[in-house]
């Protein structure tokens, strides 16, 4: 029985992370997590964050699965996804009070018993499952003949799987409101939200703009890159600088005019330059949240971006962005030539009191609140319902009218 007097570091503590490979939205959640929590214990299916970037680890040293010494794992620990959910439910994490996991795919999926409390932070769920599962079908070549009946069928598993474990973790906090709506449709479950954290105090306010746009993303079919491509192929006196490397950069680049130049993937430093000078960021992608659009917004950088997803969440519409409604290159050349129409009333200084609304402070404080009242609640019911229990039985013996029959025992 516990102390009604409830102290939240007196509880063990597991934060559970997928996979720590990098540094992406997901991975920064989670360094926060392990800030607020500097005694808890890190979990992740593999762990091969470079040594340079170790400090998100907080001095931790990840308790791993057994795809850790899978073949290949290092550089296709994707491909291991069948494996998956069975790896995530052999974490023994049964000797914890609180379990934190930061999902981007599985982690919701851990088994814990009924006395323990499991908050889960939904990065994001498993899209290619679910929302893109045919575009992923098609892009993969896997619509006809045996590879796709295989790959069809372990799809349908992962997404028995997923949905079996909805009811696992015992409240669920979703990055934005768009990713809430996709946790009630595809779960049945309610959320709170809370913004994911950006280091804003990272990005300089920088109002002096030069004459080119900018698109950073990871070049992969779903980003929708491909649009932004063809709609400055059609706008040739303007300049597009496409930041980031992935498996479409040779396709992307075939045919691309003078006018647009791609520089790969380069360091965070970099980038920053990049979206800091630009005159706008470019966002075409349908994102749960998108950390790089907030990034933008604090130095000074407007936004053009598709009206999806979160997207009106974290723009203001004529303050810091503008958007375009269909993803189509003829829409999107439309929204730039009506941000060009006002771009001179972007206020670089609206742009960052804006972004400063998505800082890691106020992640820290709204998520470390969160996590405190739900831990409350959850460990101190019993100790309320043990009292209750105690003083309606007292209150029993205490009455003069209890006789021998009354007690219940012959």
């Amino acid at each position: 029985m516990r102390s009604p007097t409830f102290d939240i570091n007196s509880l063990k503590i597991a934060i559970v992370h997928d996979w720590l490979v990098g540094y992406a939205g997901g991975e920064m959640v989670t360094e926060q997590i392990l800030h607020m929590f500097p005694r808890a214990d890190l979990f992740s299916l593999v762990d091969f964050v470079p040594e340079h970037n170790r400090g998100i680890l907080v001095g931790r040293t990840p308790r791993t699965s057994f795809i850790q010494k899978l073949p290949f794992a290092r550089t296709r620990y994707r491909t291991y996804l069948p494996f998956m959910p069975y790896a995530t439910e052999q974490f023994d994490l049964s000797n914890y009070d609180l379990i934190i996991s930061s999902n981007l795919a599985v982690t919701h999926g851990v088994l814990t018993s009924a006395e323990q409390l499991h908050l889960c932070y939904f990065n994001n769920t498993m899209i290619y499952a679910w929302d893109l599962y045919q575009h992923y079908l098609k892009v993969g070549g896997l619509t006809r003949g045996l590879r796709s009946l295989v790959a069809k069928a372990i799809m349908h598993y992962i997404r028995i799987w997923d949905t079996s474990t909805a009811h696992r973790a015992d409240r669920f906090i979703a990055n934005s409101a768009y990713m809430g709506r996709r946790l009630m449709k595809q779960y049945g479950r309610e959320s709170t939200v809370i913004f994911p954290p950006v280091d804003v105090e990272r990005f300089a306010l920088h109002p002096n703009k030069e004459e080119y746009y900018v698109v950073v993303a990871r070049l992969v079919p779903f980003k929708r890159i491909d649009i932004v491509v063809e709609a400055f192929k059609r706008m040739p006196d303007r300049k597009l600088i496409i930041v980031g490397g992935g498996p479409d950069l040779e396709k992307l680049s075939q045919g691309a005019k003078g006018n647009i130049e791609f520089v790969g993937q380069v360091n965070l430093d970099r980038v920053n330059e990049y979206v800091k000078c630009a005159r706008a960021l470019i966002q075409p992608s349908v994102e749960p949240f998108g950390i790089s659009v907030i990034e933008a917004q604090a130095t000074g950088t407007p936004i053009i971006a598709y009206r999806g997803a979160a997207s009106p969440e974290i723009v203001k519409e004529g303050k810091t962005g503008v958007f375009f409604e269909r993803r189509e290159a003829g829409a999107l050349v439309k929204a730039v030539q009506e941000f060009e129409e006002i771009e001179a009333d972007f206020d670089p200084l609206v742009l960052r009191a804006h972004a400063a609304e998505f800082s890691t402070e106020k992640f820290r404080e709204r998520f470390l609140g969160f996590v405190k009242s739900e831990a409350e609640q959850h460990f101190c019911r019993d100790y309320e319902a043990s009292e209750a229990e105690s003083l309606q039985v007292k209150r029993r013996w205490d009455s003069p009218e209890l006789t021998v029959e009354d007690d219940g025992r012959e």
